[in-house]
C-alpha cells in the first residue's frame, strides 16, 4: 500500500495524531504525560514549531501545530523517538510504541482551524462510557480534564507558555466565546470534520488545494500517488482584481476603502481565496491592510448574502464565471 502523502511548506497547519501499537497505552501514568509534555516543549523549541492545541488520551494523542520551517517530519521524528526511548526505558520494555507512522492532516486554517480545535478538545468524551452520559456530566468532564489545552483557552489564569492561544481565540472573539463554542459543539454532538478530508491528507475547501499546489515542496513520488490528481492552475491576483473591477464596474481604489460596499469586497475576497490561492492575511493586505479576521467576516457575510440577495448572487456568479474561463480546476 502506498504511504500517505506528506505536504510540507513554511507556515502550514497540521492536525497530528499517534495511536498506541495494537491499541496499547502510550501513557501509563501522569509521570508519562508530564514527560511527554516536557519532550514536546523541547522539540517545539528546537524546530520552531507552534503548538495551538493538544490532548493526551490513554492510548493516543492529538496535536494541532504550525510549522514555520516546513519541517513537520523532522519535528515528529525527533519527538516520537525521544518519547518512545524514554517510555521504553521507564517501563522496562522494547519495540514499537506507536501503531505505524503518525497521521498528519494539512489544515485549511482560514476555514477549519477553529473547528478542528473544538473537535480535538472534545476528544475526552467522544468514546467509551462517557459518550452515553448526559450533557452536563460530559461538559463538567471536558472542562476539568487535566491533559488538554482547553483549560488555557477558557481561563487566562490556566494558560501555559507551551500553547499559542491567540490565533484561535481571535477567530471566535475571546475566551468566553470560545467556551460557548466548545459547549455548543458538545450539546449538538458535532460531526467529525475529518470526514471532509481530500486526497487522504488535506482538510479544507476544494480551493485550498490551489494553495498547496503553489507552496508544496516535493518529496518521494513513491509516497505521493494522491498528489498526481491535484492539477490546478492559479490565477494571478492582479487578474482576479481586474476581472472583478470590470464585471462590477468599480475601481481598485474603491475596493481598498474600508467602508466601501461590503458585498463587493466580500466577492473579491472570496475569489482571491478560491482562484489565486491567497490566505486571508494576504487578501487583507490587498484590501488596504485590513486584519485577516476582517477578511474572514467579509467572506462569511458574503455567503449569507448570496443566499438572501439575488442581486449579490448574480454579481458573484458573473465574476466567477469569467474566472472559470481563465482557469482549469480538476480535483
Amino acid at each position: 500500500m502506498a504511504r500517505a502523502l506528506r505536504i510540507e511548506y513554511p507556515g502550514a497547519f497540521y492536525h497530528v495524531t499517534c495511536r498506541g501499537n495494537w491499541r496499547g497505552k502510550v501513557f501509563l501514568n501522569n509521570e508519562d504525560r508530564q514527560k511527554f509534555l516536557m519532550i514536546l516543549e523541547e522539540s517545539l523549541g528546537i524546530y520552531q514549531v507552534i503548538l495551538n492545541a493538544y490532548i493526551l488520551m490513554d492510548n493516543h494523542f492529538h496535536l494541532l501545530v504550525q510549522t514555520k520551517r516546513a519541517n513537520l517530519s523532522e519535528f515528529m521524528r525527533r519527538f516520537n523517538v525521544s518519547y518512545t526511548g524514554w517510555f521504553n526505558y521507564r517501563h522496562d520494555r522494547c519495540g514499537h510504541l506507536y501503531q505505524g507512522r503518525y497521521k498528519a492532516f494539512l489544515i485549511d486554517a482560514d476555514n477549519y482551524l477553529l473547528e478542528v480545535s473544538r473537535y480535538l478538545h472534545l476528544n475526552s468524551v467522544r468514546s467509551g462510557a462517557l459518550r452515553s452520559l448526559d450533557y452536563q456530566t460530559r461538559w463538567h468532564h471536558v472542562k476539568k480534564y487535566q491533559w488538554s489545552s482547553l483549560s488555557g483557552y477558557i481561563s487566562r489564569n490556566r494558560a501555559i507558555d507551551l500553547v499559542e492561544y491567540d490565533m484561535i481565540l481571535e477567530m471566535v472573539g475571546g475566551r468566553r466565546k470560545y467556551q460557548s463554542f466548545i459547549s455548543d459543539g458538545l450539546k449538538h454532538d458535532i460531526t467529525n470534520p475529518f470526514e471532509k478530508v481530500h486526497n487522504q491528507v488535506i482538510l479544507g475547501d476544494d480551493d485550498f488545494v490551489a494553495q498547496i499546489k503553489s507552496k508544496y515542496t516535493s518529496g518521494s513520488l513513491r509516497e505521493q500517488p494522491s498528489y498526481r490528481n491535484l492539477r490546478i492552475e492559479l490565477i494571478e491576483p492582479g487578474i482576479v482584481i481586474d476581472c472583478v473591477c470590470e464585471i462590477l464596474g468599480i475601481g481598485m481604489l474603491d475596493l481598498q476603502k474600508r467602508y466601501f460596499n461590503c458585498d463587493t469586497r466580500g466577492i473579491l475576497s472570496e475569489l482571491l481565496h478560491r482562484y489565486s490561492g491567497l490566505n486571508q492575511a494576504e487578501i487583507g493586505e490587498l484590501l488596504g491592510g485590513i486584519d485577516y479576521t476582517a477578511v474572514s467576516k467579509l467572506r462569511l457575510r458574503l455567503r449569507r448574502r448570496i443566499l438572501q440577495d439575488k442581486r449579490v448572487r448574480k454579481s458573484y456568479q458573473r465574476a466567477e464565471t469569467r474566472l472559470r474561463e481563465l482557469s482549469s480546476f480538476e480535483i
